[in-house]
């Protein structure tokens, strides 16, 4: 008996030791990224003195706050251990929606709240796709990712669409400002607080982690999986089509063309904040984080007045060495 005791407790003692690394992994992820984002900052101060500047910074978060509302949708998707290649095409469905809407009389909360919605339903239909059918994510927001481009083309065969005379409080929502913040960054900080609060507060974000540790564990244990990955989906739908409506706001136009390739940049941002891929660890604040550090990068690059090619270049060099970092850093955890 004392024996039997003796390794249960063993056996506790290691889970609670291995949950305590895990966390200490997590926290080692986003320090590093932290610190790398802090680092720049002061590289970009001092090589380029107008980085600090009221307008600079104001641009910075305008700049950032599409991608990053896109990327903490793609965060939820990618922690089931799914991915969406179509939320450029759903935010570009969006903002077109939001424009032919409100060009057509229809009032503006009604017009935002029908984008998004329909945003939501494209996600949650491709979701749903895979979590029902059991087709690979990969696979079936590609295939939305074509469709939907293509209907938004359809929509007004391929031309912009003029909103058609926009109340100020709607121009306000994406291209308004609160001091030198803009409204649009407020945005952002406030959809990355709650998504954070979600899945670390609630019994949804825990069924969202464990869904995507070990799906087939999660369904053993009586977890609703495919309602999950279908709810997840239907979220970054929203959020992509709420990018595209911020968009329509800022620019008065709903461009057929808008986000191309926006779909690259979440999950680049997603990867560098330490989310993995596979699912089941990272969250929306290194996501927050990533998103910030590409943005000062790339608006680095532009104040010293180098090209687009030299950028890419730069944001792929990055990704490879964050990539590379999480990696040893998982080893490492796993022998901890």
């Amino acid at each position: 008996m004392t024996t039997s005791t003796g390794s249960a407790m063993t056996v506790a003692g290691k889970d609670s030791g291995g949950a305590r690394s895990r966390r200490r992994m997590d926290l080692i992820v986003k320090s590093n990224l932290l610190l790398v984002f802090l680092a720049l900052c002061v590289v970009a101060t001092l090589l380029a003195p107008q980085f600090l500047t009221g307008r600079n910074i104001a641009n910075l978060l305008q700049q950032s706050a599409l991608t990053g509302i896109v990327a903490i949708g793609m965060t939820m998707v990618v922690l089931t251990a799914g991915i969406d290649l179509s939320v450029g095409s759903v935010a570009a469905f969006g903002g077109m929606t939001v424009a032919l809407l409100m060009g057509s009389g229809v009032p503006v909360v009604a017009a935002i709240l029908l984008s998004i919605a329909a945003g939501a339903l494209f996600g949650g239909f491709m979701g749903g796709l895979s979590a029902y059918l059991s087709l690979p994510s990969f696979m079936t927001t590609l295939a939305g990712l074509t469709a939907i481009r293509g209907l938004t083309y359809l929509l007004t065969d391929g031309k912009p669409a003029d909103v058609g005379g926009a109340p100020e409080a709607f121009q306000l929502l994406g291209g308004g400002f609160v001091g030198y913040v803009p409204i649009i960054g407020i945005v952002f900080v406030v959809i990355t607080i709650l998504a954070a609060l979600v899945l670390r507060g609630t019994t949804f974000g825990e069924y969202v982690y464990a869904v995507g540790s070990n799906k087939e564990a999660a369904r053993l244990s009586g977890l609703p999986v495919r309602a999950v990955i279908t709810a997840v989906f239907a979220v970054s739908g929203a959020l992509a089509a709420l990018a595209g409506v911020l968009l329509t706001s800022r620019l008065t136009v709903g461009q057929p063309t808008a986000f191309s390739g926006l779909e690259l940049d979440a999950i680049a941002a997603v990867v560098l904040g330490g989310t993995n891929l596979f699912g089941g660890r990272g969250g929306v604040f290194g996501t927050f984080v990533a998103v910030l550090l590409l943005s000062v990068l790339r608006n680095l690059c532009n104040l010293l007045g180098l090209g687009s090619f030299f950028q890419m270049v730069v944001t792929g060099l990055i990704l490879l060495v964050a990539l590379i970092l999480n990696m040893l850093i998982e080893r490492r955890g796993a022998r901890a």
